[in-house]
């Protein structure tokens, strides 16, 4: 859906893999090898992808203000407690945090997160506000008050469903 460039950073990781639904039409990227190939997915670590990718579409909706029914941004927080991070000093006295076993995907999008959350850019990754999209996407806009992935899709189709029933409600339509 979003035709704007990747979320900055390791946002790309945790936006790639939000993206990896198309609710509209139900297809699942991780259902294939080609899909779970760029995060390193063997085909029995997708049920905790998908549980993973759905905490996160849940943080990324509250990020835009909205609930998921049945969903809550804290499932998130119970499974990046299965990722530890670590903090590394390196020669020139510079810390950093990084994930204790890089291989999981859990591990990737902790440190995604943890890196996000520290320079304030994890809050601008966003869910599309369209029960039928919730392709996540990144805020670049001034005002970080975004609420469709795409103007030209989803929030054409928003503003029309808001004009009819409009009309339907004065008796012009």
């Amino acid at each position: 859906m979003n035709d704007r460039a990747p979320a900055p950073g390791g946002l790309a990781l945790v936006e790639a893999l939000v993206n990896t639904l198309d609710i509209e039409t139900g297809a699942d990227s991780l259902d294939t090898t080609d899909g779970r190939a760029p995060f390193g997915l063997a085909e029995r670590d997708v049920p905790a992808a998908r549980e993973l990718r759905e905490a996160l579409r849940a943080a990324c909706l509250a990020h835009a203000g909205h609930r998921a029914p049945g969903r809550s941004p804290a499932a998130l927080d119970e499974l990046l407690a299965r990722a530890p991070l670590h903090v590394t000093v390196a020669e020139d006295g510079s810390a950093a945090l990084r994930p204790a076993d890089p291989g999981p995907l859990v591990s990737r999008i902790a440190h995604a997160l943890a890196a996000a959350a520290a320079d304030g850019t994890w809050a601008r990754l966003k869910a599309c506000e369209a029960e039928d999209c919730q392709w996540a996407y990144y805020d670049r806009s001034p005002a970080g008050r975004r609420r469709w992935c795409s103007m030209s899709v989803c929030g054409a189709r928003a503003k029309m469903r808001t004009y009819r029933a409009r009309r339907i409600s004065t008796g012009t339509g």
